[in-house]
């Protein structure tokens, strides 16, 4: 996972400027610690740090074109690089093997009408020096983090990360996923627009078991698209003991050898993580030993966590319960696998989005209110569990992808009649995608029920949170909240801990308002709290809050 820092439309002492991006550059290090490259003019500078994963010896960013007058910037994988390759811009020059030169290609055969033909995870800036304009573009679902800022004088920043922008812009913005700017006309537009937001679209859709098999399966053989060791994630949970599974049926070729070249790192290696006896890492055993996998279980403490936890704000730049709860555990993992020479793992995110996979969807009234709830859980996963995974891993140097979440296996879960995605009937929730690979995992796990991430790896991490914050912050403080956080006021003691420690990195306004303001309450909507009358007297984020579903499964 590589990092940008952009800065365009530049105004004033233009040396000054280059040495602040490199200073920003700087702090996204973490992201990219294989090399540091940089292209500055008169009008755009250009910043990168690169993670090496495909072509680490030549692919070296920015990137500028054979007639030397348009460069990018990139972080990302773009998956179907050699087949656009091959069937699209054949006559390039190319100078690497790197995946994202094809995007240059693209550009100067179709100006920006190329975004769709990706199939990858991108955050990226585009500068042509013969027209001085400029692009910026986000992948589909904000897999790649992104945002934007203005200093004092106007000149317009993108980076990976806040943290390069707080202190040098008056203004940052998230950059939307799905969107791109482009300097002419200065306006952010939408270019991923699936037909599937639409209920109406697929009300009366047919639902093909072995399409979600084969779909998701090539998605996986996709990303396992690298030139250095990668492993999986394994929680122990249905998602990632799929995309566990499918990752051993592929690794021992290499997939981007048309010779079915042998993989250069046969041996398959999973990570969990968890308090001692968590949930996740009984079960993740149980997968690990049925695929054959060289597992690695990880134990980390309370203490432990707890310690961690100003760091952990710190990389994710974010002060919401769920996803710092979620994160403390994903972040120790993170140090863990980086210590063993792995730069890139895949991960189960996404699957409860597409298939209605939590605990609240019990309570759907019906197919359309289902259906609905998943595309305002796609179109938010940018703010929490997209970053989540991101920045967790990013902060260790290593790249995280989501099998679940590419696009075209998006298009086909989204594509499927709501209707069979419904918890009813005695089916339990995920059911279509539980037959789909109902050969490829034991019982015990096939069938096991949703944990939130924060609870499988142990209860009482969640309790003791509770326990620390209740020392930390007085009611008193919880009642005062609103002078000292004027911005997205904390509702409670966590958030406001998680607040404070945000502020202490973050202190402006505007880093504030970055983050979302509504928080999630049990992983829902705030449209999905109407579904059932207990769920407006919640107060608390865990999937373990929902009347009962999950302590009633487990009697």
């Amino acid at each position: 996972m590589c990092g940008i820092v952009c800065a365009f439309d530049i105004k004033g002492d233009k040396n000054e400027i280059r040495s602040n991006v490199l200073k920003m550059s700087q702090k996204l290090r973490h992201r990219g610690p294989d090399w540091s490259g940089i292209y500055s003019s008169e009008n755009a500078i250009l910043a990168h740090e690169r993670l090496a994963i495909v072509d680490p010896t030549s692919g070296k960013q920015p990137i500028i074109s054979d007639d030397g007058k348009k460069v990018i910037a990139v972080n990302g994988e773009i998956y179907n690089h050699i087949s656009l390759r091959d069937s699209q811009v054949p006559e390039y020059n190319y100078k690497t093997k790197s995946d994202c030169e094809v995007i240059l290609a693209l550009y100067e055969k179709k100006g920006i009408d190329f975004l769709n033909d990706l199939n990858g995870i991108f955050a990226f800036a585009l500068y042509d020096s013969s027209t001085n304009k400029y692009i910026i573009a986000r992948d589909h679902m904000g897999i790649i983090p992104l945002y934007m800022g203005w200093d004092q004088n106007d000149v317009f920043y993108v980076s990976s990360e806040l943290k390069s922008l707080e202190g040098v812009c008056s203004k940052i913005e998230l950059f939307p996923p799905g969107h791109f700017f482009e300097s002419d006309s200065r306006l952010l537009n939408k270019w991923y627009n699936p037909e599937w937001t639409s209920y109406d679209a697929v009300k009366n859709a047919k639902t093909s078991i072995k399409a979600i098999h084969d779909s998701l399966s090539s998605a996986v053989k996709r990303q396992l698209m690298s030139d250095v060791p990668y492993g999986v994630l394994l929680s122990g949970g249905l998602d990632s003991s799929i995309t566990s599974a499918l990752a051993k049926k592929f690794a021992s070729k290499r997939i981007e050898s048309n010779d079915n070249q042998d993989a250069w790192w046969p041996q398959l290696h999973s990570f969990s993580v968890g308090l001692k006896d968590a949930p996740d890492l009984k079960a993740a055993k149980i997968v690990a030993d049925h695929i054959g996998t060289i597992h690695h279980e990880i134990n980390f403490t309370i203490q432990e966590g707890v310690d961690a936890i100003r760091d952990v704000i710190y990389h994710l730049e974010t002060y919401d319960i769920t996803t710092v709860r979620a994160s403390t555990p994903m972040y120790l993992m993170a140090r863990a696998i980086k210590s063993l020479g792995i730069k890139m793992v895949l991960s189960g995110e996404g699957a409860d989005e597409l298939f209605g996979g939590y605990l609240y969807f019990h309570k759907a009234p019906n197919s359309k209110e289902f259906h609905d709830e998943t595309v305002r859980k796609l179109d938010k996963l940018h703010q929490y569990d997209c970053l989540r995974a991101n920045k967790s891993l990013a902060a260790w140097g290593i790249e995280g992808r989501v099998p679940f979440l590419d696009k075209e296996f998006i298009d086909v879960a989204m594509g499927i009649n709501p209707e069979d995605k419904m918890i009813k009937n005695g089916r339990i929730e995920k059911w279509v995608l539980r037959e789909a690979f109902k050969d490829y995992l034991p019982e015990s796990v096939l069938w096991r029920q949703k944990e939130q991430f924060s609870d499988g790896v142990g209860y009482s991490w969640i309790d003791s949170l509770k326990e620390l914050v209740n020392g930390e912050v007085s009611d008193s403080d919880l009642k005062n909240a609103s002078k000292i956080f004027p911005v997205n006021t904390p509702r409670n003691k966590e958030e406001y801990y998680y607040r404070s420690i945000f502020n202490d990195h973050f202190p402006s306004d505007t880093a504030a308002k970055s983050v979302p303001s509504v928080p999630s309450v049990a992983c829902s909507t705030p449209a999905a709290l109407e579904w059932d009358e207990t769920f407006k007297n919640m107060n608390d984020p865990s999937g373990r809050s929902i009347s009962n579903i999950h302590n009633e499964s487990y009697e």
